[in-house]
């Protein structure tokens, strides 16, 4: 039997300042930024399925996201679209009508996709 279970705990961005990094991550999620800031360079975000945490200390540009490590699911493609695009981070158009990538402040790619 094998011991390593087919699912993922946690994901690791590396950001470059943590407490600004949370406040964005956050405000993408609509979640509250009150959680603690771990060992000062941790943020576990409050997540469903598996965990996001956001951590500086493995910032570097090199560690940077240069395409997407994973996706954010949303119900309307359209409006999370929509909603990113009024934050003024650099968002990609929508393609195949259920995707699009959006850079953190650090440059980190993420995808929104519909599901």
């Amino acid at each position: 039997m094998n011991p390593i279970a087919p699912e993922i705990g946690t994901v690791f961005v590396p950001v470059s300042d943590i407490a600004s990094a949370r406040d964005w991550y956050c405000g993408l999620l609509g979640v509250p930024a009150d959680g603690e800031i771990l060992f000062g360079h941790l943020y576990v975000l409050p997540m469903n399925g598996a965990g996001l945490v956001l951590d500086s200390k493995i910032f570097s540009a090199d560690a940077v996201f240069k395409v997407p490590a994973f996706h954010l699911n949303t119900a309307d493609i359209q409006a999370a679209h929509i909603h990113l695009l009024g934050t003024g981070s650099e968002v990609t158009e929508i393609r195949d009508g259920r995707w699009f990538n959006v850079k953190d402040p650090d440059g980190n790619v993420l995808m929104i996709c519909e599901c």
